[in-house]
């Protein structure tokens, strides 16, 4: 039978006060390990006091990283700090409108194919090379991803990339880092311009979950060897799906339907959830 483990993270977690915890181990300048029963939970004073030094704590099963088989990861706000469609909008000086529109998405306040149909409308007319500077220009990698990434080949552990974003991008990212796999929406294009609408399957909140699905059967993994996570509303059906769902400075609802809120560090906090 699986221990059960209390993990702790902060760039300097030793110098942080743990009182009113049992005697911690570090395995690393930035990670506490504290065996705990089955079923344990931190009392809400505890869990302020924790927040208060901005230390994220997860309670789960006390294992090796390599007994995973895949970590399927949302794209924006997750991997990349950008929505690549705001982004893109500032093209057409709509950046603000379309942003409104994704944050009432990933808060679940509206649906997400409505909501992405209505954005992507907006950008008709758009020059496609706008897409190029923002992935020249603006996006950046999300803190700690570059060394999740290599963590994850260093143990075997695939790498699922599923966006409601975009091919541009995802594709793109899947050769700069080397992901296994890589899924998003096809944005449409003529004569050098975005038409406003997209081509082919919409990869939205049910594609998500259905494509972590998928690749689980296919690698045959037992649910507890996947870990997804993602930001908002709708990863909330991929995140339910995997045997670890991971909230990644996330929206109060997807917070909700996760295992683990990671709320102050970065992607590396996936590695060190893990012996």
């Amino acid at each position: 039978m699986t221990a059960t483990v209390l993990v702790l993270q902060h760039p300097d977690i030793a110098n942080c006060d743990l009182s009113g915890l049992p005697a911690a181990h570090f395995p690393s300048a930035t990670v506490a390990r504290i065996p705990v029963d089955e079923g344990f939970t931190l009392s809400e004073q505890t869990a302020a006091a924790l927040a208060v030094q901005q230390i994220d704590y997860a309670v789960l099963p006390d294992k090796p990283f390599g007994e995973l088989g895949l970590i399927v990861s949302d794209m924006d706000s997750t991997l990349i700090t950008i929505e690549c469609i705001d982004e893109i909008a500032a093209g057409v000086g709509l950046k603000e409108k379309v942003a409104e529109i994704t944050e009432r998405s990933m808060r679940g306040e509206m649906d997400f194919a409505q909501s992405l149909t209505e954005r992507v409308a907006l950008l008709e007319g758009l020059d496609e090379n706008v897409l190029q500077s923002v992935y020249d220009n603006v996006l950046k990698l999300s803190p700690g991803a570059e060394y999740l990434i290599a963590e994850c080949k260093r143990h075997g552990v695939k790498f699922l990339l599923v966006s409601g974003g975009f091919t541009f991008f995802t594709e793109r990212l899947q050769q700069q880092l080397g992901l296994d796999y890589a899924y998003a929406n096809v944005l449409e294009t003529a004569d050098g311009k975005l038409t406003g609408k997209l081509k082919g399957r919409m990869i939205d909140a049910q594609a998500k979950a259905d494509l972590l699905r998928q690749h689980r059967e296919e690698l045959g993994l037992g649910a507890g060897q996947v870990l997804a996570v993602g930001d908002g509303a709708n990863d909330i059906p991929m995140l339910q799906e995997a045997g670890i769902g991971v909230a990644y400075h996330a929206k109060p609802k997807t917070e909700q339907h996760a295992d683990v809120a990671i709320r102050f560090n970065g992607l590396e906090a996936l590695r060190g959830l893990f012996v």
